[in-house]
Formats: C-alpha cells, sequence, structure tokens
C-alpha cells in the first residue's frame, strides 16, 4: 500500500499538475476521486478541512491534508526529488 494519498477530481487541471510530478518522481499513491458537487465532498472535507482538490495525504511524513497544487508539487520536490537525496 502506498503512503501518498491523492484526493483528485477527474478533469481538474491542478490534479493532473500534482499526478504529473508523482508520476515523474516515480511515486505510488493511492487516488480517490472526489463527487463533483462540493456539497458531497465530506472525506475530503474531513481529511482538509475545505472541499477543493488536489489534496495530498502523506501518512509517512505526518502530511494529513495538503490542498493547493504549486505547495503539493513543491512538497513532493523538496520530500522525493533530488534536493531530498
Amino acid at each position: 500500500m502506498a503512503n501518498l494519498t491523492l484526493y483528485e477530481l477527474e478533469g481538474c487541471p491542478y490534479c493532473a499538475k500534482v499526478k504529473d510530478k508523482l508520476a515523474d518522481l516515480d511515486l505510488e499513491y493511492d487516488s480517490v476521486m472526489v463527487p463533483q458537487s462540493h456539497g458531497d465532498r465530506t472525506e475530503v472535507e474531513e481529511v482538509s478541512g475545505q472541499t477543493g482538490v488536489p489534496v495530498l495525504v502523506d501518512e509517512e511524513h505526518g502530511v494529513e491534508g495538503m490542498a493547493e497544487s504549486d505547495d503539493i508539487v513543491e512538497y513532493l520536490d523538496e520530500t522525493y526529488g533530488d534536493a531530498a537525496s
């Protein structure tokens, strides 16, 4: 089982940006597709306190619900990229 979980929405360009970074870094992750309606996104809201996506959870590093694609990409680079080596 992967330590990373990505909450995402089909066709979301911000989610695609994060997925591209995960692929670039060759990281395994679990994908959780959220409903189209913000009102139905109770699971992602419980994790992150808001209903937007993408949201990343990284249990191994204590990240419980990081939102904002730019922040997630930067975090992935710093934690798993060449700089982390």
